[in-house]
């Protein structure tokens, strides 16, 4: 899966899209050290046991550096930045039952102005997906020659 590239300087504001994320009740905020299980845990049942790996070292960054979105003190969704390498966004995911809402963009823009605000000026997502989503939402653009990447020697 290739990789992409994000000009972080050229972000749009996103006011309206965090405004209809709350609208439905969703928060959106920074994860706090005490709740890494419960996070990994989510991640652990809805993804993947490499994401709990990302998100048990994005929760002892500081700034920590996951987001998350909740719902009646339940997780729909989270996002992280500068864990895979520095500068990468990723891992990033949304309960199937919140899909379809903006959840997924507004966790992404989240992560991506977090990488901002601490001064890079380009993002990387790794081994990306949806191609269409990316480029769509935050006009990434794909890296040449970028797959496999530094995923290329991956352990089991």
């Amino acid at each position: 899966m290739i990789d992409m590239l994000v000009r972080l300087y050229d972000l749009e504001d996103q006011t309206d899209l965090y405004r209809k994320i709350s609208d439905q009740g969703i928060r959106i905020r920074r994860a706090r050290a005490f709740e890494k299980h419960t996070v990994a845990e989510f991640a652990r049942t809805h993804f993947s046991a490499k994401w709990v790996s990302e998100i048990e070292v994005s929760l002892s960054r500081q700034p920590v550096a996951c987001h998350i979105a909740t719902k009646d003190r339940e997780i729909l969704g989270f996002s992280c930045h500068d864990v895979t390498m520095r500068g990468y966004f990723g891992p990033t995911g949304v309960a199937e039952s919140a899909r379809g809402s903006g959840l997924g963009k507004a966790l992404l823009f989240k992560a991506l102005e977090s990488l901002r605000d601490l001064g890079y000026a380009y993002a990387i997502i790794g081994g990306v997906g949806p191609k269409e989503f990316y480029a769509k939402n935050c006009g990434a653009i794909e890296i040449p020659g970028s797959d496999p990447g530094i995923y290329g020697d991956i352990l089991p």
